[in-house]
């Protein structure tokens, strides 16, 4: 029979919260990978947060910055287009801080994450679209006029500066973690404010942190012809106006992945560690993993784990919803499970070839 050791004692669990908002960050780190040259390969779990989201950081940093600027009164309206985890944030920050809440979104959003929203009070407007990608513009315009006939406060997470000052306390979590050596740190951008409200905050705290930026192929964020893409929560379609929060000169290194790559690595990952994660998870995972080879020995290189995969059941880990799209691979999977493998290998070898040399030196 299995022993478990090192569980928590009763003097380190977290004390007793009184609301929600305080189970916010906090996040472990998960090791993935290391290399036998000492680099290793880590996870901010961010889908440990309330709602599964990293997102919900930066929700509560723009409603708690209206109320101070006087933007939300007691018993207001928020409204915002989402493709759902901004969107859970919000509505869970509106439960507590009192207010009713209007999600526009389309049917290109995970199913689970509308009926997350629907189930946590949110009013839900449909945005038309084509099927084959997200409405981001139509669901601005709407999002734009509700709030202009109705007075409701639109956050407007692509261009409220608050999105990314959420995102100050998980830099202090690295740090406080690994201290000032994290040497590349790799995120799915979206609105910009998780990596690069990080990746601001890491510097400021004078950590000299490489950043890599992903987004689906497909998405203009980084340039490049517009194309239908299905990961949702990450990048942008054609003919969106990106917004300010997306920091281009924050991130050192633009990355494209596709929804293939993308969703093969989550469902690799999953059977491997057991946990699921998001398919842009999943993009920044496989992107992480092609430059994890590359990077100095004794490298750290976090990835920004930033939702949980349980909201994809029907699309990401689906195998029939993949078929019925051309994304679903065995040769993909059976390459990331090689990748991985090949790391665990040269672990192996690393620790062969120091007791070589140890052997030797004596």
């Amino acid at each position: 029979m299995n022993t478990v050791t090192n569980l928590p004692s009763l003097a380190n669990r977290r004390a007793i919260c009184t609301s929600c908002h305080q189970l916010i960050g906090g996040t472990p780190l998960l090791q993935l990978a290391t290399t036998g040259a000492g680099s290793r390969l880590l996870l901010k779990l961010e889908l440990c947060n309330p709602t599964g989201s990293c997102k919900v950081r930066m929700a509560r940093e723009m409603v708690l910055a209206a109320e101070r600027e006087g933007k939300l009164k007691p018993g207001g309206h928020i409204v915002e287009p989402t493709s759902g985890n901004t969107g859970t944030g919000l509505a869970m920050v509106a439960i507590e801080r009192g207010y009713h809440f209007t999600a526009i979104v389309d049917h290109h959003a995970s199913k689970d994450k509308l009926r997350a929203m629907k189930a946590l009070g949110a009013t839900l407007v449909y945005a038309e679209g084509s099927g084959t990608g997200p409405s981001t513009v139509e669901r601005r315009r709407m999002a734009a006029e509700i709030a202009a006939n109705t007075g409701a406060y639109w956050p407007d997470q692509h261009h409220n500066p608050n999105n990314n000052l959420g995102y100050r306390a998980l830099a202090q979590e690295l740090i406080d973690d690994l201290g000032s050596g994290i040497d590349y740190i790799v995120g799915a951008v979206g609105t910009g404010g998780t990596l690069c409200g990080t990746v601001s905050a890491l510097r400021q705290r004078r950590c000299d942190v490489t950043s890599i930026g992903v987004e689906p192929r497909g998405s203009i964020l980084f340039g490049g012809p517009a194309g239908a893409y299905w990961q949702t929560g990450a990048g942008a379609p054609g003919g969106f106006e990106v917004g300010p929060n997306v920091q281009l000169e924050l991130i050192d290194e633009q990355l494209k992945v596709d929804d293939i790559d993308a969703f093969s690595t989550a469902r690799v990952v999953a059977r491997r560690s057991g946990i699921l994660m998001g398919g842009t998870t999943g993009a920044a995972i496989h992107a992480a993993l092609q430059r994890f080879t590359t990077v100095e020995a004794g490298s750290t290189m976090v990835v920004l784990a930033c939702d949980a995969g349980e909201k994809y059941l029907d699309t990401v880990y689906d195998d029939d919803w993949l078929r019925e799209r051309h994304l679903l691979s065995d040769v993909v999977h059976q390459r990331i499970q090689r990748q991985l493998d090949d790391l665990a290998a040269s672990v192996g070898i690393g620790t062969a070839d120091a007791t070589t040399v140890t052997e030797h030196a004596s």
